[in-house]
């Protein structure tokens, strides 16, 4: 039996099977709707299918009846169930890059959609890969009148860690951007219109945050010290030290199955310290 979570007034999640260093305990798929438990079946929005896991992808179908199914970026754990749950259900899926798009448009920043009672915000997002998107939700019937705002945000924000820069396709200029419209969004947009309550964080991996402001705050002092971390080792090493070499001294005790994904993020650090460099 399929173990849904509750995680707000407009969202369920289903995690899949697939735990792993980058995936943490699964994936975390969702079901959106402003008509659960008052209709049967209850239209839905499913956002990132996740993998190829039947029982999974079976259980997301049954949810309800699929109107949309959107993915916040281009990574096989969060689409390479798209095209068989578009089988299942015969719901167009969306994404902000055209290849995985199916039956459906590419998504735009700044896009509204109206589905299953839910309006959806598109945020572009680029960073950990530059086609990442985060989902703003409203419900068209409450607004913020007794409900509570939430962002789904993929791999942009986790629910635990620190998101990895899919370098060179992910871009640090990109992220730090993102994270700026998010710790706006959590601060006022949303948030300041619902009572002063926090803007909740529904994350592609781990649990809800509940404060996306605060969140993404501490993103940002992370990057920051990071940042300044790198800057230090290569005045260290001198020259121009490959990543592996920075790597080992900025993330040393990072566990030896999660190097690459460090080497990867000091590549997209070095190229965001060169660039900050040449435009002075």
């Amino acid at each position: 039996m399929a173990d849904w979570q509750r995680t707000g007034p407009l969202s369920r999640t289903l995690r899949a099977a697939n735990p792993g260093p980058m995936t943490l305990d699964g994936t975390n798929s969702y079901v959106l709707s402003a008509f659960f438990g008052s209709a049967s079946p209850a239209p839905v929005v499913v956002v990132d299918p996740g993998p190829l896991i039947e029982a999974h992808l079976e259980a997301l179908a049954a949810a309800g009846t699929v109107e949309l199914i959107l993915v916040t970026h281009r990574h096989a754990d969060h689409t390479e169930g798209s095209a068989r749950l578009r089988e299942l259900t015969g719901a167009p899926v969306r994404a902000a890059h055209p290849d995985f798009c199916h039956g459906g448009a590419p998504l735009r920043g700044g896009e509204l959609i109206r589905a299953a009672g839910v309006e959806i915000e598109v945020l572009a997002t680029p960073g950990h890969t530059s086609d990442s998107v985060c989902f703003a939700l409203l419900d068209l019937d409450l607004k913020h009148d007794g409900g509570t705002s939430q962002v789904l945000t993929g791999d942009t924000v986790l629910g635990q860690g620190s998101t990895v820069l899919d370098y060179p396709d992910g871009r640090l200029a990109d992220y730090l951007d993102s994270l700026e419209t998010l710790h706006v969004l959590g601060g006022g947009v949303l948030g300041g219109t619902a009572g002063g309550r926090p803007v909740a964080v529904l994350p592609g991996h781990g649990p809800v945050l509940p404060d996306l402001a605060a969140i993404a705050a501490a993103y940002q002092a992370h990057r920051r010290e990071r940042l300044a971390q790198v800057r230090a080792a290569v005045e260290h090493l001198g020259g121009e030290p490959s990543a592996g070499a920075v790597a080992a001294v900025v993330y040393g005790d990072v566990p030896a199955n999660l190097q690459g994904a460090a080497q990867l993020s000091v590549q997209a650090q070095l190229d965001y310290l060169r660039g900050a460099t040449s435009a002075r």
